[in-house]
């Protein structure tokens, strides 16, 4: 395998925004080149002048990622560009909201599943080769463990699904590659969190920078 030089691009799905943002910053901060990817177009221009103001560089893709033809359009562009990825960091998640289970939205429940599982299960196969082309790269998944807590039917439900898929790769690339880590964040102060918890005292959460920096800090070296 060859390593990628000299732009080390990583991808962020969910760069819009909170920790996907903070992870993105950071990420150019080291010296990778990010490909962001979200939905939103003013959040990822916003992002652009941070990195851009830092030092860094940015490819962005304002990108649905429940859109098959433009995931595989994407990845087939890197391919042709860098020859694989450094980093995949996916932070992009459908927070739908809080009700009880008897009362689930047909349309968030088929949102929840489109976005933080079936988009996952794609995203996996159009990536790994991709990772599997670079030396040392990696996938990093976030966990979020509200599965089977009371009024998180769908949200919790499609979030363990999604780690408990990621997980399944983690155990299934352990000796082949690439390594597939499943990170924790600390209860940190973003909109995700702000829509399931509206009266919470933020100045208590934790900052999305620190626990870019954090989380990426824990990663094994080498």
């Amino acid at each position: 395998m060859n390593t990628i030089s000299p732009d080390r691009p990583a991808l962020v799905t969910g760069a819009s925004r909170g920790l996907g943002a903070a992870l993105a910053l950071t990420l150019a901060e080291r010296g990778y080149h990010v490909l962001a990817v979200a939905r939103t177009t003013g959040g990822l221009e916003e992002l652009d002048d941070r990195i851009q103001a830092a030092g860094g560089s940015a490819t962005l893709a304002p990108l649905d990622i429940t859109d098959d033809g433009a995931m595989q359009h994407l990845c087939r562009s890197v391919h042709e560009r860098w020859g694989g990825l450094s980093l995949w960091a996916h932070t992009a998640i459908h927070a739908a909201p809080l009700t009880l289970a008897s009362h689930i939205d047909g349309r968030d429940w088929a949102k929840s599943v489109a976005i933080n599982l079936e988009s996952t299960r794609r995203l996996i196969a159009y990536v790994a080769p991709l990772l599997a082309a670079t030396d040392g790269a990696r996938a990093l998944f976030f966990d979020d463990p509200r599965g089977g807590l009371p009024f998180f039917g769908s949200y919790g439900t499609t979030k363990a699904a999604q780690i408990a898929l990621a997980r399944s790769w983690a155990a299934e690339s352990a000796r082949t590659g690439p390594p597939v880590s499943i990170l924790t964040p600390n209860p940190m102060s973003t909109a995700t969190r702000a829509r399931f918890f509206p009266g919470e005292d933020r100045t208590v959460l934790a900052d999305p920078a620190a626990e870019a920096i954090r989380l990426l800090d824990s990663l094994p070296q080498g």
